[in-house]
């Protein structure tokens, strides 16, 4: 059973490990045994294991997987800000009610159409497949809820995307086109370009 542990991360939420062929009841002896730590109602982990560097994404990405990591949280995961998320901020489609969770807290946004399917990268975290907006989308979703977050933030965030060498203004103008903010984001960038 260990061996199908770490063959997913260490990690698996429990509907998971049965489609694997592990039993519930092994399940609860294996946590009973201290040979996996129960991370958060129905999701399990190898105990041996030192807790993931994105221990907070890795179990959002198990327990809400049409969510899509977000806002603060995918700037401080691409290096794009000075703030340090205290939650975690999650984009999922409108007919997905919020996910009842005691850990981590979180911060849904409801988005429809392309404003929630475009930039969608999958990142590897520790052996975990982790859906996170790509630097441009998450920029742009930034201006999109500057209301919600600040617009100081998103001037960050512009500029340090700017900082970038491998940045791309036109991707990015097309991600505020989708967001429907260009009109809101171009004379930031004039003035930052």
């Amino acid at each position: 059973m260990r061996g199908i542990f770490l063959e997913h991360g260490g990690i698996l939420r429990r509907s998971e490990a049965g489609r694997l062929g592990i039993h519930p009841q092994t399940l609860s002896r294996m946590v009973g045994a201290g040979l996996l730590e129960r991370a958060e109602r129905g999701l399990y982990r190898l105990a041996e294991l030192e807790p993931p560097g994105n221990s907070d994404l890795i179990q959002i990405a198990k327990l809400v997987p049409q969510g899509v990591v977000c806002l603060i949280s995918a700037l401080s995961f691409h290096g794009l800000t000075t703030q340090i998320p205290f939650m975690v901020y999650l984009a999922l489609p409108q007919s997905v009610k919020k996910p009842k969770l005691a850990y981590p807290p979180l911060q849904v946004v409801w988005l429809s159409g392309g404003a929630y399917s475009a930039g969608v990268g999958s990142y590897e975290l520790d052996g975990v497949s982790v859906p996170i907006y790509n630097r441009e989308k998450t920029v742009a979703d930034c201006f999109k809820f500057r209301n919600k977050l600040g617009l100081d933030i998103a001037i960050e965030a512009l500029r340090e995307y700017l900082l970038l060498a491998e940045r791309s203004v036109d991707e990015l103008l097309r991600f505020a086109t989708i967001d429907r903010v260009q009109a809101v984001m171009r004379p930031y960038l004039e003035a930052l370009v």
